[in-house]
């Protein structure tokens, strides 16, 4: 079901900052950047290898990544899983009690379907399932 770790998601307050970091720093080149209005989130995904880090500032202070910053500070906030038929991966899981945040997939960075699995159920770790549109699969495949 799950293929391999899409990405790691780390919230941050200043994008700018970690961009310098992470371009300068680390040498990373920016894959895709964008604002999600629905998760109130301006995203940057930079490729490592065969999967991404997604560095997540939120734009406004009722979003989930803005809360999580407000309680736990910048860092790692959740973990996503490439799946390739996100519908099924969502029924199993229902299926073996993972309590799920979102019942039905919603749209993420660059058009993929994402859901995410509550993370009571996950052991502390709020875990995102990634399935990239058919077109867009190759582009982080590595």
């Amino acid at each position: 079901m799950l293929s391999r770790i899409d990405h790691l998601g780390i919230a941050v307050n200043d994008l700018d900052e970690a961009l310098a970091l992470y371009r300068s720093g680390l040498g990373l080149e920016v894959h895709h950047r964008e604002i999600l209005q629905d998760q109130g989130v301006e995203a940057v995904a930079l490729q490592v290898g065969e999967s991404a880090i997604e560095l997540l500032r939120p734009i406004r202070d009722d979003s989930p990544v803005a809360r999580f910053l407000a309680e736990h500070g910048p860092g790692i906030h959740h973990v996503a899983y490439r799946v390739d038929d996100i519908e099924a991966a969502l029924a199993h899981l229902k299926t073996a009690g993972v309590r799920l945040v979102d019942e039905t997939p919603r749209i993420g960075l660059g058009g993929t379907r994402i859901a995410f699995l509550h993370p009571k159920s996950t052991f502390g770790v709020l875990s995102e399932l990634v399935e990239r549109p058919t077109a867009a699969r190759g582009q982080r495949e590595g």
